[in-house]
């Protein structure tokens, strides 16, 4: 499978740079995917340095590349330390993050993350997992639908909705995305397309613990860095973008700074990217999945 046919990767000679690549350094990919980003980190290296790629879902596996200095994880990236340790590393030199779905799993029809197609409501990143979208729709109570769609889909009408889906499942149990988009269609506010997109977003979220994965994905990657290490992260909407941003400035997901006795920040990463970097029209206009990108870049503190 070519690269391009599964996963077109976003900001990619920017992160490259960011990554300041050391050829004879140790590098994490945390979202594999098609291996895009990975084929260019690995061009980079020579034959002493070494990629970890971690991606949950098996399809990413086709991908992986007949390289020595590759190792694949088959597991989400809030397990990359353990990892890292596994592999035979106690530091790494730099990880890279391209968050959100990757093209192939949109375009496939039986995952589910797509309104634009008629298929089970599954959303699973990890095929593995047990919960899909279908039971969160007809297992969570109203309120809990309501947190959901409020909370990661910032759905306007978010407790309307809750109330049809609870009200629909007693007749029936929902299924597959034209059932969902029969019983969303009379509660659409403004545009179509993103409203659905929000709902979908806060499903998929929910089903795979997105931003708690992130979480801790970020705190161990803290950890995981060498001093003077980079960590780029590319995320695709406001939640995650608020989870890296805060961490990166103030060393907390609440974004409220840190001081000891002396005044010092607590934080554990130097901001090399004040404002995030953002596709340039030319990539968008090759790549319109690259329209919500914003790209973050953090250097581990250099110990005192």
């Amino acid at each position: 499978m070519e690269f391009s046919d599964y996963h077109v990767p976003v900001l990619l000679s920017e992160s490259i740079s960011a990554l300041k690549i050391n050829p004879s350094g140790v590098y994490v990919d945390v979202t594999f995917g098609g291996g895009g980003h990975s084929k260019v980190i690995l061009e980079h290296l020579n034959d002493k340095g070494h990629l970890i790629g971690f991606d949950q879902d098996a399809d990413a596996e086709k991908n992986v590349p007949d390289d020595k200095r590759f190792s694949f994880a088959h597991s989400n990236y809030s397990y990359l330390k353990q990892f890292i340790r596994l592999y035979g590393y106690k530091e790494v030199d730099g990880i890279l993050a391209d968050l959100g779905v990757s093209s192939h799993q949109f375009d496939e029809g039986d995952r589910g993350f797509t309104f634009r197609q008629d298929t089970l409501l599954d959303m699973r990143m990890n095929q593995s997992s047990d919960k899909t979208a279908i039971d969160v729709l007809n297992n969570y109570s109203p309120e809990e639908l309501q947190q959901v769609l409020s909370e990661y889909g910032e759905v306007r009408n978010s407790k309307t909705v809750a109330q049809k889906i609870a009200s629909e499942r007693r007749n029936r149990e929902i299924r597959t995305s034209g059932q969902f988009l029969h019983l969303l269609e009379p509660l659409i506010r403004g545009n179509r397309n993103r409203y659905l997109s929000q709902i979908f977003q806060a499903l998929r979220i929910e089903v795979n613990d997105e931003i708690n994965s992130l979480k801790t994905f970020i705190e161990e990657a803290a950890q995981a860095l060498k001093p003077g290490g980079r960590l780029v992260v590319i995320s695709y909407h406001s939640l995650e973008d608020r989870v890296v941003k805060n961490f990166f400035k103030a060393g907390n997901f609440k974004g409220i700074p840190e001081k000891d006795f002396y005044g010092n920040i607590l934080k554990p990463f130097k901001q090399i990217t004040r404002k995030p970097l953002v596709p340039s029209e030319e990539e968008i206009k090759r790549n319109p999945r690259a329209r919500s990108a914003k790209m973050r870049v953090v250097e581990k503190n250099l110990d005192k």
